[in-house]
């Protein structure tokens, strides 16, 4: 592909205001600039925080803006200065979270516990100078910087810190651009924070993309009795099917808690929560056992708050812990979940189906029907 310097033209999904419907229109990028690469998306999974953001229910900076966060494409261009001297042009990549990767939990291989993880992977913008690399016909910059990404666009002007190097099939491409959020995020909460033994007894809340792949995760590992939590019976059936030995719908019992040590006497030993839902999040924790661990993953709405008696929490040794993004590097882990779908070990593409860019508000219906798990969407007709 040749373009003319520092003028870039593509089409991408705008979101005019927060509450405005995303718009396949033409956008006009700027040229790559050190640390930065030019990818040609292939595919981008729908997330349910992209949906969160365009309602304007979370924080991104201003608009209009491009969304976007799981992406799957083609290195196209190279900018300076890059600290990965093997990125080639035509290389396959993944795209996930941004990182600052050099303060102390970066250079632990926790980038998810990255102090600077808002600013970079919402601010919308290149942080240097505030500037962004996408404009509308008219000139109106365009943020375009959404978790360093901004993957809903045929071209994206990419922070480097953003890419996974892997090599794929033209069929493993069409089911893979999830890994780098909400399949990372669960499996990851299970392999890198909560690391479950064979017997650890662990419940997940909410069986949606990432509530799945944690399952799948624990499966992988050996964990003998998993536990799911949903209110759809379709997504209740698929969680058996990819392993869980319990299936509870929360829709129908009154309790969860007086459940769950129905199940298991002395309490649940850990809890994955991807509901954000503080009614189910507080039963969760009265359902854990004695020195249990309850992983928040799920975003609550800021209007929503979580009762914990800190008494109970102490005498009990229970912990709370907030997880952002696995507390983990994508560069290490999504190799290795990579590796494990190809062994049949975290079968991610029981949970998806494509969708053309164009048919976006149908890949949103779909999502909230429950009718599919993860869309993702397909550049190949733009």
């Amino acid at each position: 592909m040749a373009f003319p310097d520092r003028q870039i033209p593509t089409k991408a999904l705008v979101v005019e205001k927060a509450g405005s419907p995303f718009v396949l229109q033409d956008i006009t990028l700027d040229e790559v600039r050190d640390g930065e690469v030019l990818v040609e998306m292939k595919y981008t999974g729908l997330c349910h925080t992209d949906i969160v953001v365009q309602q304007g229910l979370m924080p991104v900076g201003g608009f209009p803006a491009i969304l976007g966060h799981e992406g799957a494409g083609i290195i196209r261009r190279l900018g300076g200065s890059m600290k990965d001297s093997s990125l080639k042009v035509g290389d396959q990549i993944l795209l996930s979270f941004s990182s600052c990767t050099t303060c102390s939990f970066c250079s632990q291989g926790r980038n998810g516990s990255c102090p600077h993880i808002t600013a970079i992977n919402f601010t919308g913008t290149r942080l240097s100078d505030g500037s962004n690399p996408a404009s509308l016909a008219d000139g109106t910059p365009v943020r375009s910087k959404f978790f360093g990404q901004s993957s809903f666009s045929k071209l994206a002007v990419v922070s480097e810190t953003s890419v996974v190097k892997c090599a794929f099939s033209s069929e493993e491409f069409a089911i893979m651009a999830p890994m780098g959020c909400g399949y990372f995020t669960g499996a990851g909460t299970i392999m890198r924070v909560l690391k479950p033994s064979k017997k650890t007894t662990v419940a997940i809340l909410g069986m949606g993309a990432v509530g799945l792949s944690a399952l799948m995760a624990a499966k992988a590992i050996g964990v003998e009795r998993v536990i799911a939590v949903d209110i759809v019976d379709a997504k209740l059936e698929l969680a058996v099917s990819l392993g869980a030995t319990d299936a509870l719908n929360s829709g129908r019992i009154t309790s969860l808690a007086e459940t769950l040590k129905g199940l298991v006497s002395d309490g649940v030993d850990q809890i994955v929560d991807t509901t954000g839902i503080c009614s189910l999040i507080e039963e969760g924790i009265r359902g854990l056992g004695h020195g249990g661990v309850f992983a928040l993953v799920g975003v609550a709405r800021p209007s929503q708050k979580v009762s914990v008696d800190p008494l109970d929490m102490l005498l009990s040794c229970k912990r709370l812990i907030g997880v952002i993004e696995a507390l983990s590097d994508p560069v290490e882990l999504i190799p290795e979940l990579v590796k494990l779908q190809r062994e049949g070990l975290f079968p991610v593409e029981k949970l998806s189906r494509a969708y053309p860019v164009a048919d976006i508000d149908k890949a949103i219906a779909d999502l909230k029907a429950g009718r599919v798990v993860k869309p993702i969407l397909s550049w190949e007709s733009v």
